[in-house]
């Protein structure tokens, strides 16, 4: 491994946008993130200002570099990872947006959605992509903002509008517009990227009317990708690594090997699963996506999505007044004494079911309900919606589930009623890492690999090390009666709703 140098992490989430600064060892010197503001113009479409959002990268960058106290030019590279989806149309002279950030939870497009199935593009899409028409991705927000945004329509026709994903829309203004580039993990997520030959498609462009000369360059998950301008922090600093998120949280977990599976409890729950070489077509409504692309090294995932998962706390904190502040959710899940089963489809439901329509509900209450009965309600969910996807895996993999080692990330993974609640109800094992930052780590390694910091996955296998593991408790067969109850509810729902 080679020595001295920091590294700088840019986590750039859906609630909050994060700076770390990393030794080469892995370790975190200094974190910060600053949350900016969620706007919902209408039922079913969530939106960011892509101005705040670079304002509190930038914000947060400054704070760690001081907060540290190490000089800038001794940072040899940065890494970006990135909410995945999430789409910014600009104008590349002034470098304004001409809309919001659709973001990847924003439901708006599902009548784009619908002409294609109708039109029998699914099966060509999935085959291409490894994903499903779903507005969760994001090139049928593309389509939305180029015909619906007469602003978009006149920088359109002057030649002068970019579209990018957070990653792109942040290297864009940190290199001040000298890099329009992404990377093949974010690309894969977009619904216009041929995953297996590495191009934007040129069939689903046509499809979605979206010109290619707007798109950014696709390049490996590791290499350059520009760099941040002197004039934000004193140095110029190399961006050698970026990342979509889930992505990147499953290389901070080190799940390069096929069969590895990570799950990410933030905004929502991202469960991947390293496939090798093999882009595996799901049988049971799970993603294929890219996992990474190192050199020529390239690894695909099976990916299951689950739209709520942090958002629930979220919700219990500032519309129900419930907690004050997140961390107090296990005290009060704890005394619950009631069955409640919650379904979180704030947004729809994710994979495996794929339904937009559906909304949240709480079930079984009594007149004895208590804020905490529906706490613990709202953690089991995420749990039951982990186990629908693992149901999947074993669906896909013929491996019973547990076969599987989980290793888990994310703010909610450390709540330990919820992590040991999951290694019951899917019956397997729960391995939290002591450095929960995954995500961010994920990029770190990403761009020192490039940088030459670390040379290769065996100097990053040095870092890992363990917080806790956690094994079942319940029995199988109460682990089944769970489950079956919530099974039952959502069957329920989907078929009423």
């Amino acid at each position: 491994m080679a020595k001295d140098g920091y590294i700088l992490s840019i986590d750039q989430g859906t609630t909050s946008s994060r700076a770390l600064i990393f030794s080469d060892n892995g370790e975190i010197l200094s974190q910060k993130n600053y949350e900016f503001t969620q706007l919902y113009p209408k039922n079913g479409w969530v939106e960011h200002d892509p101005i705040e959002i670079v304002d509190t990268t930038i914000k947060a960058i400054k704070f760690v570099i001081a907060d540290s106290k190490i000089d800038p030019k001794d940072i040899s590279v940065a890494g970006i990872t990135n909410q995945r989806e999430t789409v910014v149309v600009w104008d590349k002279i002034s470098g304004k947006p001409v809309y919001n950030a659709i973001v990847w939870q924003d439901r708006r497009t599902e009548e784009i959605c619908e002409k294609l199935r109708s039109d029998g593009l699914s099966e060509t899409i999935t085959k291409k992509t490894g994903l499903i028409i779903d507005p969760y991705f994001s090139g049928t927000k593309i389509k939305w903002i180029l015909e619906n945004v007469l602003d978009a329509k006149k920088k359109l026709d002057s030649g002068n509008l970019i579209i990018g994903t957070i990653d792109t829309w942040l290297i864009w203004n940190l290199s001040k517009g000298s890099s329009h580039s992404t990377d093949v993990t974010n690309a894969s997520r977009t619904m216009l990227y041929n995953i297996e030959e590495d191009v934007w498609d040129t069939d689903l462009l046509k499809i979605l009317n979206i010109d290619s000369s707007l798109l950014p360059n696709v390049k490996n998950s590791s290499g350059d990708f520009g760099a941040i301008d002197k004039n934000f922090f004193g140095s110029s600093i190399l961006i050698g690594g970026v990342a979509g998120d889930q992505q990147s949280a499953s290389i901070g977990q080190l799940c390069f090997k096929e069969g590895m599976i990570k799950s990410t409890y933030g905004t929502g729950c991202f469960v991947l699963m390293n496939t090798g070489t093999n882009k595996m077509v799901s049988q049971s409504n799970l993603l294929a996506t890219t996992a990474y692309k190192l050199d020529t090294n390239k690894s695909f995932a099976l990916e299951g999505s689950i739209f709520n998962a942090g958002t629930v706390v979220q919700w219990m904190r500032d519309e129900l007044n419930f907690i004050s502040n997140a961390s107090e959710v296990e005290t009060l899940s704890s005394e619950s004494k009631n069955q409640i089963f919650f379904v979180p489809a704030f947004t729809g439901l994710g994979a495996p079911y794929w339904n937009s329509d559906v909304r949240g509900q709480i079930s079984g209450i009594t007149r004895d309900t208590s804020k905490a009965d529906i706490a613990l309600a709202a953690l089991k969910s995420i749990c039951f919606q982990t186990r629908d996807l693992f149901e999947c895996f074993k669906t896909d993999t013929s491996r019973p589930i547990a076969d599987f080692v989980v290793r888990v990330d994310g703010g909610m993974s450390k709540n330990n009623l919820m992590m040991q609640f999951l290694a019951d109800i899917l019956g397997t094992k729960i391995e939290r890492p002591a450095n929960q930052e995954s995500t961010a780590s994920g990029a770190a390694y990403l761009a020192g690999m490039y940088s030459g910091l670390y040379k290769g996955i065996a100097d990053l296998e040095e870092l890992w090390k363990t917080d806790r593991v956690f094994e079942p408790r319940m029995t199988i067969d109460q682990a089944d009666s769970e489950y079956s109850g919530w099974k039952t509810i959502i069957n329920k729902l989907i078929k009423d709703g």
